[in-house]
């Protein structure tokens, strides 16, 4: 996620040149309608209305900026008051209708993500699937748009950031001396050094290997590579787009004469977004991604796996059923799942099985350890299996979780941890049935995730919106307003006391951290040997092992590629420390009760404490109930300290990582100098090289000063925290506080839209209720419904 400094959903806002620019376009009806192709009807009704909604408040919110730029547009100055409405407006005007949900689809090479992708969006051989050939070998996006053609943007690595790569590839191929037929032999069977023929050869043919640096940057590449580094493929039918991208995301193997294959220009490719139009399966909003399970050798491509993995609010762990029951690979997928309810913006994960329907049925028989009735048939054997499984790992993943995650997070409360999947009975159905391949409940899932979010949105841009109305009308109506409520004086020193007393919780929050983290400190220092033994050593020894060792040292101790396991000997080796602090990290970042070490229930609680003060200024001061200025500072409050949310998860990427990222730097010169050693017995030499400088770091305080750039970060946090709610709230008062500084004019006449955004207002309930009628009906009709058939037994 990028990082910035941003705040969104702050109450002012800089006055700056865009003042008097045009609000962005309306979508069109037809557009907005074609968003709901994928719902059933009921929830198309939802999704309507909560759209009317929010269209109908954009245009009152675009009415009326109108009116005021008219109001304003000669004077020589305009008063702050008005400058901060203007902005405001604008802002929730030029707001996107919703941000995309990413559901990321993580697993192995093999697990089945292209062909459940495929299966959800109803195109049976749209991303390329397994066949003897590593299928899809970068990032791919697949979403859907109100575009009239199906899409695909191609987009490269930049130029410097090839050169960058080339000069580490060229780096792992060049020996500087001789070796011996052993380490020769040893050398040609290295991971990194396949990878990196491999790469050289597809982009620039056969012999590319054996050039140095300087004259590969003069060689010319065989494949077309455009000037924007994006190739935009277009085509009326899915199955001529993927005809034209299959060679650009699937990875073929060399052919058995050590030729190239036809795609290349893969090693460019930094990632593939795929845009489908008006989907009857996936819904505008959501984006569904392919992501890789290790990473890559690429700096670039590298960081946008892990940026990709922390977008995802979303994060199924693809496995196939016959690799779920264990192995590095998939516990290393676990793991980075976790990692990203920790760091990114992820709130659920779940486990999704596939290619369920293949079973030997007299070996599923002859193992059978459960039930008592007969099995009659394959596909009684399969569906019996899966509940077997589901039940299984749904404990064994629930564990996982409860150690890593805070007792009370959301995702343990998830009524589906486990699906067991089969993209290929889901076409075929000779077994099961559509809905027993479980690929509905994976889009009835997508959809609840959206509609969710939606009525989220809506509430709260109709709820902001409705403020900014009532401010916009009380600048020609100050005058009814009492003295009392205008010098609020008594407010001022309520908020500042209460920001002090959120500076100490805050800080209590926090404190929740320092005692795991120095026990994840001792517990480092005890076991960093052998955790760095373990990662150093490989089963067949050094063969295979000497460049793709140097592979790590150039990358600063990760080494990501398509064969191999990830190797990150920085987050390995600080691996005690998280294993400490991960279930507090969670507890301070999560949503809930304001007890304990959770920080965003504590902002909650602060947010209520100044609204329950408005109210109680208002009631003793006589103010009608629907008084303008108290409404308005009501509802800046919870824009104001709304936008904090996003800002906190943010920064937590930042903290989370400073530990890994503290230790990366401590040992900077060690890989630098690991990474010159060449020759005979170079892989020992480059392992006693990283062993005596770690032992050196550590000696000096690495884990300690790795501690202290965490905290450190924690209190950057809690300052940029208070210093927002500081300055947006004591701006928001200053604004309210007085008619006579020159804050405010007359302006137009809002009463109109004023009115309209009341009505709107009220219309939010009346959806809600609407919604929870229409539910009602459904279930009823579907209890009352005939059961579908199933495919006939077979045995």
């Amino acid at each position: 996620m990028e990082e910035t400094e941003d705040f969104v959903g702050q109450g002012p806002h800089p006055v700056d040149d865009d003042l008097f620019k045009e609000p962005m376009k309306k979508r069109r009806r037809s557009d907005r309608d074609q968003r709901f192709r994928a719902f059933p009807s009921v929830e198309q009704s939802a999704l309507k209305e909560y759209e009317k909604l929010e269209s109908r408040t954009r245009r009152v919110l675009s009415n009326t900026y109108q009116k005021l730029i008219h109001s304003v547009f000669l004077d020589d100055s305009i008063p702050n008051g008005v400058k901060y409405l203007i902005n405001r407006l604008l802002a929730l005007i030029e707001k996107p209708s919703l941000d995309p949900i990413y559901i990321g689809l993580f697993g192995s090479t093999g697990a089945g993500k292209s062909s459940l992708i495929n299966a959800i969006i109803q195109q049976a051989m749209f991303l390329p699937v397994s066949g003897e050939s590593i299928c899809t070998s970068c990032i791919v996006q697949v979403s859907s748009g109100c575009c009239e053609q199906y899409e695909a943007k191609i987009h490269l690595l930049s130029d410097q950031e090839w050169k960058e790569e080339l000069k580490n590839l060229t780096t792992l191929l060049h020996r500087t001396e001789e070796l011996d037929r052993e380490e020769a032999d040893a050398w040609d069977r290295d991971d990194a050094v396949e990878e990196a023929i491999w790469k050289l050869q597809m982009l620039y043919g056969n012999g590319a290997e054996r050039k140095n640096y300087e004259e590969l940057l003069r060689a010319k590449p065989k494949g077309k590579i455009p000037t924007s580094r994006i190739i935009t493929l277009k085509a009326e039918e899915a199955e001529e787009l993927s005809v034209k991208l299959d060679p650009y995301i699937r990875t073929h193997r060399r052919d058995l004469d050590g030729e190239s294959a036809e795609t290349q220009i893969w090693p460019l490719i930094k990632h593939v977004e795929v845009t489908l139009p008006k989907s009857e399966m996936i819904p505008e909003g959501v984006v569904l991604v392919d992501i890789p399970g290790t990473g890559d050798f690429n700096s670039k491509r590298d960081e946008m796996w892990k940026k990709t993995i922390d977008k995802c609010s979303v994060i199924w762990l693809i496995s196939d059923i016959e690799r779920v029951s264990g192995g590095r690979a998939h516990e290393d997928l676990l793991n980075e799942s976790i990692k990203a309810c920790q760091r990114g913006f992820c709130r659920d994960v779940a486990l999704v099985v596939t290619k369920t329907d293949k079973l030997h049925l007299l070996e599923y028989l002859r193992e059978r350890k459960v039930g008592n009735q007969a099995i009659q048939s394959q596909r009684e054997a399969v569906l019996e299996r899966n509940e077997v499984i589901k039940l299984q790992r749904n404990r064994i993943l629930k564990e996982k979780l409860k150690r890593k995650l805070p007792a009370d997070s959301k995702v343990l409360e998830a009524s589906d941890l486990v699906y067991t999947v089969s993209a290929q009975e889901y076409w075929q159905q000779a077994l099961l049935t559509e809905e027993e391949t479980e690929i509905p409940k994976l889009r009835g899932y997508i959809r609840k995730r959206l509609l969710d979010k939606k009525r989220r949105m809506v509430t709260k841009y109709v709820t902001e919106a409705f403020g900014l109305l009532v401010l916009t009308d009380s600048f020609n109506c100050m005058e009814n307003l009492p003295n009392e409520f205008l010098h609020m004086s008594g407010l001022r020193r309520f908020v500042e006391e209460k920001i002090q007393l959120l500076e100490k919780v805050i800080d209590q929050c926090f404190a929740h951290i320092k005692q795991p983290l120095q026990e994840g400190v001792r517990n480092a220092k005890a076991s960093y040997r052998r955790i760095l033994g373990t990662c150093l050593v490989r089963s067949r020894g050094n063969q295979g092992f000497h460049q793709t060792l140097k592979a790590v040292c150039l990358k600063n101790g990760i080494y990501a590629s398509r064969t191999l396991a990830r190797i990150d000997l920085n987050e390995a080796i600080t691996q005690p420390i998280y294993d400490q602090i991960d279930p507090v990290f969670g507890g301070i970042f999560r949503a809930g009760k304001p007890t304990g070490s959770a920080l965003l229930p504590h902002i909650e609680a602060f947010k209520h404490s100044l609204q329950e003060k408005m109210m109680e200024i208002g009631i003793r001061s006589g103010w009608k109930y629907d008084s303008y200025k108290k409404s308005f500072l009501i509802q800046e409050i919870s824009a104001i300290l709304g936008g904090l949310e996003d800002y906190i998860l943010r920064k937590k990427r930042r903290i989370y990582e400073s530990l890994t990222t503290s230790v990366q730097s401590d040992l900077k010169p060690c890989y630098e100098e690991a990474a010159q050693i060449a020759g005979k017995k170079a892989c020992e030499r480059m392992k006693d090289v990283i062993r005596r400088g770690v032992d050196r770091q550590v000696a000096e305080g690495m884990f300690e000063r790795a501690q202290e750039r965490m905290q450190h970060q924690f209190q950057q946090l809690k300052n940029g925290i208070t210093e927002k709610v500081k300055g947006s709230i004591a701006t928001m008062l200053t604004l309210a506080s007085s008619q006579e500084d020159g804050l405010y004019k007359e302006l137009a006449d809002v009463k109109s839209e004023y009115k309209e955004m009341e009505k709107l207002h009220r219309g939010l309930r009346e959806v809600a209720e609407n919604a929870v009628l229409r539910r009602g009906m459904q279930d009823f009709l579907l209890k009352m419904s005939p059961s579908k058939v199933v495919p006939p037994k077979s045995t």
